[in-house]
């Protein structure tokens, strides 16, 4: 017999302004005790140190966090120059530090152009990438160091915001594994001082903003209703996919798992698959066939 979930069985996503000091997980234990809800999950860890925009999937919207994850981000972050960190962060030991009061602000704008793009980036030992099912942050604290191979990621902007001294201020738009700390240790190398991350925010992940985040504070001074008024409808997820609309009775065959002929949609890709007969109700996600059919890929749970 299947263990019954405790909690209420609650649907949508939360994007929540993640406090700095604790971990993403913590905010998942929090967020679900605050809505008694029966599943919860992060879209894509922030460390301890970091704070800014977490998206939350409840119930059936956790079918689609791998999308989230593999959405592109953005940051505001703060570097130190001149200070190398055993963790890349402000959390870390320091490990050495040198004189970064000659790099002027256009030595950092030189420096930077290699970074824009197109890059090949090592993961820090202090991120959250498994290693044999491991994090590797949990085998760096038992002081084992594992070879990590370079990824492609992408850059697409890097904005120098500030210089103050031997700080600076950076705004980053990029892909899905592109690791800040990574970046403030490369910099830092190719600068010839070293640094680390001092602050980091992260500004957007996929389509959240910062301007819909919700602290944990405001989130529990809310009645229940209005909590609830505050998730995100699970097709927000993947609000940027163009959206296909059955009539009910090429829904039914749909929610079979068979592939249907929609007249209106693409030529290629994934796609939203809605009811129109209901009111627009989600049904899940799809993709385009090469015969043109729409085969569902992911559905919702029927209610």
């Amino acid at each position: 017999m299947a263990r019954r979930r405790k909690g209420r069985p609650i649907d949508g996503v939360l994007v929540v302004d993640k406090p700095p000091g604790i971990s993403s997980n913590d905010v998942v234990q929090q967020a679900k005790r605050l809505f008694n809800a029966q599943k919860v999950g992060h879209c894509g860890s922030l460390d301890p140190l970091a704070t800014g925009v977490l998206p939350l999937c409840f119930g059936e919207a956790t079918k689609f966090s791998q999308f989230l994850l593999d959405a592109d981000k953005k940051y505001w972050t703060r570097i130190k120059l001149g200070t190398t960190t055993e963790t890349g962060d402000a959390d870390g030991e320091i490990l050495q530090e040198r004189d970064a009061s000659g790099i002027e602000a256009s030595d950092i704008e030189a420096a930077l152009e290699q970074f824009r793009g197109e890059i090949e980036q090592v993961p820090s030992m202090y991120s959250a990438l498994k290693h044999n099912g491991q994090p590797l942050y949990k085998l760096a604290r038992q002081g084992i160091v594992v070879e990590r191979p370079a990824r492609r990621v992408t850059i697409y902007s890097l904005e120098l915001t500030a210089v103050d001294g031997c700080e600076i201020e950076l705004q980053v738009h990029c892909t899905k594994g592109t690791y800040i700390r990574s970046l403030a240790e490369d910099l830092g190398a190719v600068l010839g001082c070293g640094g680390h991350v001092a602050a980091l925010r992260r500004l957007a992940a996929g389509p959240y903003m910062e301007s819909q985040s919700l602290t944990l504070e405001a989130l529990q001074d809310m009645a229940e209703e209005a909590r609830d008024a505050s998730l995100f409808p699970t097709s927000s997820a993947v609000c940027a996919w163009p959206a296909v609309r059955l009539e009910a009775n090429t829904a039914y065959y749909i929610l079979q798992g068979q592939p249907v002929q929609v007249g209106s949609a693409p030529a290629n890709g994934w796609v939203q698959i809605f009811e129109s007969a209901e009111e627009d109700r989600f049904l899940g996600v799809g993709e385009i066939l090469s015969d043109g059919r729409v085969a569902p890929r992911r559905l919702i749970a029927s209610q």
